[in-house]
């Protein structure tokens, strides 16, 4: 899933293996190159566009990583009856990685992937559930610079009880004000979109996880 268009210049992502460059393509010259034709010169924009860079990030990429407080959700199908056979869906991020590229004065552009599992509970009246979560971009230890939700339509097949997805976000862009400004001042994070209920359900240590033994002390 890919963000909106709209938001690419202030905003593109898409996942958490720090660094990572094109390999530089090779083009063979009719008749071939005389040793003094190979001048190098510094890839211009239109090679970096293209991947035709083999340059290494001038920096560290930026820390990625699941918000603890948001990286679960349980809803029940009574939000007052919260035990184990009233559960209708479950959600967990397992893991974030990604790769990032940036070299001179240009933009930090990311890409990221997700992966998640969704749980089928014992009191789910549907095999098909659409789940929220948010991608935000934040300096360091402060609050979000942006944030944008995304949707994922889970379907369980008959006798299914966990699936797992893994969400692609690519072309996040994060502009750097100067060349100084490394990857290390900026963190991704992502979570689930909850209620004021599963969010404090959570920060209670308060845990269920449907798994493929239906085991409720997971």
């Amino acid at each position: 899933m890919k963000l909106p268009a709209a938001l690419m210049l202030s905003f593109a992502m898409a996942v958490s293996a720090c660094g990572g460059s094109a390999r530089e393509r090779t083009v063979e010259l009719p008749g071939g190159v005389m040793p003094e034709e190979t001048e190098q010169r510094a890839p211009n924009f239109f090679d970096r566009m293209i991947g035709n860079d083999d340059r290494p990030n001038v920096g560290p990429c930026p820390l990625m990583g699941v918000l603890y407080d948001s990286s679960r959700l349980v809803a029940f199908a009574d939000a007052s009856n919260q035990r184990y056979a009233n559960i209708s869906h479950t959600g967990e991020m397992q893991g974030i990685r990604g790769l990032c590229r940036y070299v001179e004065a240009d933009p930090i552009t990311m890409s990221i992937e997700v992966d998640m599992a969704f749980g089928r509970g014992p009191a789910a009246t549907d095999n098909r559930e659409t789940y929220r979560y948010w991608v935000a971009v934040a300096r360091r230890g402060r609050a979000p610079i942006e944030k944008v939700y995304f949707d994922v339509d889970v379907r369980w097949d008959r006798d299914q009880q966990v699936v797992t997805r893994t969400e692609q976000i690519e072309n996040i862009v994060i502009p750097r004000a100067n060349p100084e400004i490394s990857g290390e001042n900026f963190e991704i994070l992502v979570g689930f979109e909850l209620t004021p209920e599963q969010l404090q359900f959570n920060r209670d240590g308060r845990r269920f996880r449907i798994d493929a033994a239906t085991n409720p002390g997971g």
